[in-house]
């Protein structure tokens, strides 16, 4: 299972690069917003990436999802954290968002396989 984390990140990353090598200034401003919108400032990065993982579920965008579960579990969030934010998200979402849930318990399992600490 921890393949789809490799597979996940080796993809992006690709993509990212091909994206970026055709110098558009409109995407490059967007990356560069995304990515500045996700360091320390008032809120900390793992509430963050909390409230991300939350909006990506609720926008059913499992790319997103995938993305906000690594960054989170990157930041030291343990699943009980995680899954309380995914239990906000299924409130907010609706039942069209647990496939979507479905597949981040599965990530996130993934996640941990890949790199198991003593969280």
């Amino acid at each position: 299972m921890s393949d789809s984390v490799s597979e996940f990140n080796a993809y992006r990353s690709k993509m990212n690069d091909a994206i970026l090598a055709d110098n558009n200034k409109v995407i490059k401003r967007i990356f560069n917003l995304d990515t500045n919108a996700f360091t320390e400032g008032a809120l900390d990065k793992r509430t963050k990436e909390l409230l991300g993982l939350v909006a990506s579920m609720v926008l059913r965008c499992d790319d997103c999802v995938k993305y906000h579960l690594e960054s989170s579990y990157k930041e030291g969030l343990n699943k009980e954290e995680v899954v309380e934010a995914l239990s906000i998200a299924t409130l907010v979402g609706g039942t069209i968002v647990i496939p979507h849930l479905r597949k981040a318990y599965e990530y996130w399992d993934a996640l941990e396989t890949q790199n198991p600490t003593d969280r």
